[in-house]
């Protein structure tokens, strides 16, 4: 089977004066002394207004045409000494480039200064920058953004503007560049901003937008669509997405039931599903009576999600309905050790969200905009991700710990509790809740390890490290997560 392409890496490119860094005080600095080493009056404060153009460009009216090359040498071979330790970074520069971090991108800077000097500025400025491109100027800046798979240039000139253009990306613009609002708008450009610091929001919002519009086409394009609901954020998202891009006519929701799903999050998930004017169609699923499963090996999930598909996937085929979509979203895609995600994707499940780029944060946000419930539900995983690793999961140990987290909840029911997960440790059990409660008073956690041991546990203890989902995988031999 073809594997599923990894959905484009985020890629963003600045400009570098007048955009990241304020140029004017050491580009001055470098102009008077040129000048005064030429013996010309350089009238600095005009050839600094609207930094942008290559050096030769402001040169030229000022200096023989004979004489602009070896100026614009001089210049840059003077540059280091005069503004390097005086220029700084402009407000919001810093936290732009973490920005595109925080999304897991990748930053370009593409500008027309001398390569050197440019490094000089990124280097003492500590700017987090991964490529660096020199010496290129307006158009000329599309061949870098696309080599690079840009899709946004941040600049401050119209110039920059037009590589933007000519590369097919986003152009976004600053007004620290001497530009106005006006010049940059009827350059095309797609978006003004006052500044960097109006950057990040921007980028959020631009990227929730997008990746959603890229969710909407695909499921468009896909026609039906059988999705796997467990009743978690993801997958309820996926399916109002479905309904909302196919109609509820075209789309059927399915949850397995089996000892693994807990019955707390059966009614809610049928309930969001008549909401929407979905089917829901709830065959069982026994994956208990895979030995896979049931040995609770580090491939545990893989066996799991075989079975769901083994079951859906003929649904799909009866219903007439095009595929079978799970709700893995793209940070599920790059967690490390998920052997379910590549189960599901040897029987062909697709992940639209995954596809979309949609990362876990963007998706409680869109579900928040839409105005779905479980746009803060915590995470839920099915019961046997409960049972410790090499603990063989049977139907008695499930109902277990279903018992003792509605114990342990009901003890801490003065508590804003957010996430609780009982752990089944063979005949002990660990109990995890929200970091931030602990430590816990000494007679509300004596109440909840009473609870726990009543429900069946020969003995338990409360997680001093509190929740972490996956807490589980911790315990793994490193190769089990290959």
């Amino acid at each position: 089977m073809t594997a599923t392409p990894e959905p484009a890496r985020l890629v963003v490119g600045f400009d570098l004066d007048l955009t990241l860094i304020d140029t004017v005080p050491g580009f001055s600095a470098v102009l008077t002394a040129l000048g005064a080493e030429l013996g010309v009056d350089l009238p600095v404060a005009e050839m600094t207004r609207r930094l942008g153009p290559p050096l030769e460009h402001l040169l030229a009216p000022h200096l023989p045409p004979e004489t602009v090359p070896a100026a614009g040498d001089r210049f840059r071979a003077i540059y280091p000494e005069h503004a390097i330790a005086s220029v700084p970074a402009l407000a919001g520069a810093h936290e732009a480039l973490a920005a595109v971090r925080r999304h897991g991108g990748r930053t370009v800077v593409v500008t027309g200064k001398f390569p050197e000097n440019a490094r000089l500025h990124v280097d003492h400025l500590g700017l987090d920058v991964d490529v660096l491109e020199g010496w290129v100027w307006g158009v000329g800046k599309a061949a870098v953004l696309q080599r690079e798979g840009a899709s946004v240039y941040v600049g401050d000139h119209v110039h920059d503007v037009e590589g933007a253009l000519a590369a097919g990306v986003t152009s976004v613009s600053v007004l620290t560049g001497g530009c106005t609002r006006e010049e940059l708008l009827e350059a095309g450009t797609h978006v003004v901003l006052d500044d960097l610091g109006e950057f990040p929001a921007w980028l959020e919002e631009h990227l929730l937008t997008t990746r959603l519009a890229a969710l909407e086409a695909d499921l468009r394009a896909r026609g039906s669509l059988l999705v796997a609901f467990s009743g978690g954020a993801d997958s309820a998202l996926l399916l109002a997405a479905a309904v909302r891009a196919l109609g509820p006519d075209r789309v059927v929701a399915a949850t397995g039931l089996s000892h693994s799903l807990p019955q707390a999050e059966r009614d809610p998930a049928r309930a969001f599903a008549e909401e929407l004017g979905v089917e829901l169609l709830t065959p069982e699923t026994h994956e208990l009576d895979r030995g896979g499963y049931r040995a609770n090996e580090g491939d545990r999930c893989a066996f799991c999600k075989a079975e769901l598909l083994d079951v859906l996937v003929p649904l799909a085929h009866e219903r007439g309905l095009a595929a079978v979509a799970t709700g893995t979203n793209a940070d599920d895609a790059v967690a490390g050790f998920r052997p379910g995600i590549r189960a599901a994707a040897e029987r062909g499940a697709v992940t639209p969200l995954r596809d979309a780029g949609l990362t876990k944060e963007q998706v409680r946000a869109a579900s928040r905009r839409w105005g779905l419930p479980t746009w803060d539900k915590p995470a839920a995983a099915c019961l046997s991700s409960r049972v410790a690793y090499g603990v063989e999961i049977t139907p008695h140990r499930l109902a277990r710990v279903e018992r003792a987290e509605a114990a342990a909840r009901a003890a801490l029911h003065d508590v804003a509790l957010r996430d609780l997960r009982v752990r089944d440790l063979g005949e002990r059990a660990s109990v995890e809740v929200d970091a931030a409660l602990l430590p816990l008073a000494p007679a509300l956690e004596a109440g909840v390890l009473a609870a726990v041991r009543a429900a069946g546990f020969a003995d338990a203890a409360l997680d001093p490290r509190g929740f972490r989902s996956g807490s589980m995988n911790e315990a793994l031999d490193p190769g089990h997560r290959s």
